[in-house]
């Protein structure tokens, strides 16, 4: 007896980054937002380069993670201000990422920011997945989403309008509210480093701005800071050397001329 295999049609594969849309459309929602992502990617860099020695990490600024296949797929993604992934390439499969795809890559970020422009509902929204009997699709929160499904370990919030800052850490499966350290902080262990607001200002704009400190409470600066600081160090030290005479510099090999 002679069987006939007839042929097996497999589903699709699931899509990757370069088959999904980068953007659903959406403007960034205030002037602050930009300078804030770049002021958070700048002043962490050194860190991130010294926990990762293989470069095996990645940043997302106001970029979608895709936690869910739907149509049209864009209401299937998340995009965080500002995200951290450890353990995962720059770029993907040897392209820039246009988006980070949870189920390519199988880990959740480590932490997850939103600047909320208004009062922080949209950020802190728990509504769940659900689905009626006549088939509609209830959109899940951003806060739901971020604990329940992509998992993220911790999750912060700064609501720009009040300057207010919240910070959550998942712990048994929920988001645990984090209180602040003496110095108004929040310890993010991972990365060893202090989440908080600093009063300053940034590409013209003064207000209090998301940033870095290290374990110490010492302020993690960006490349502009730094310059200035080393250009302050550099005028103090030739301040310094003026007082001197001419035979003290001579002792130092330094040439009176070149302090003027």
């Amino acid at each position: 007896m002679t069987e006939t295999l007839s042929s097996i049609t497999l589903p699709p594969q699931f899509p990757d980054h370069t088959q999904l849309p980068e953007s659903d459309g959406t403007f960034v929602k205030n002037f602050q937002e930009h300078p804030q992502s770049i002021i958070l990617t700048d002043s962490i860099g050194p860190v991130l380069q010294r926990l990762h020695l293989d470069g095996q990490y990645c940043i997302g600024q106001d970029c979608g993670i895709y936690w869910r296949e739907t149509d049209p797929p864009e209401k299937g993604a998340e995009a965080p201000d500002w995200f951290y992934v450890s353990g995962v390439p720059p770029q993907s499969g040897g392209q820039i990422r246009r988006s980070y795809v949870l189920w390519r890559e199988y880990i959740a970020p480590t932490i997850a920011l939103e600047f909320a422009s208004g009062d922080g509902s949209e950020e802190k929204d728990q509504t769940p997945l659900s689905f009626s009997a006549e088939g509609v699709v209830t959109k899940p929160g951003k806060f739901w989403v971020y604990e329940r499904i992509i998992r993220i370990p911790y999750y912060g919030i700064y609501q720009v309008n009040k300057s207010k800052l919240e910070v959550y850490h998942l712990v048994d499966f929920s988001y645990q509210k984090l209180e602040s350290n003496e110095r108004g902080h929040y310890p993010i262990p991972p990365l060893g480093v202090e989440l908080g607001l600093w009063e300053g200002t940034y590409q013209n704009q003064p207000m209090l701005w998301l940033r870095w400190w290290d374990s110490q409470g010492n302020l993690l600066l960006i490349g502009q800071e730094e310059a200035e600081q080393e250009r302050q160090k550099r005028q103090k030290l030739t301040g310094q050397l003026k007082l001197l005479s001419s035979d003290q510099l001579s002792v130092l090999g330094i040439n009176p001329e070149d302090l003027e």
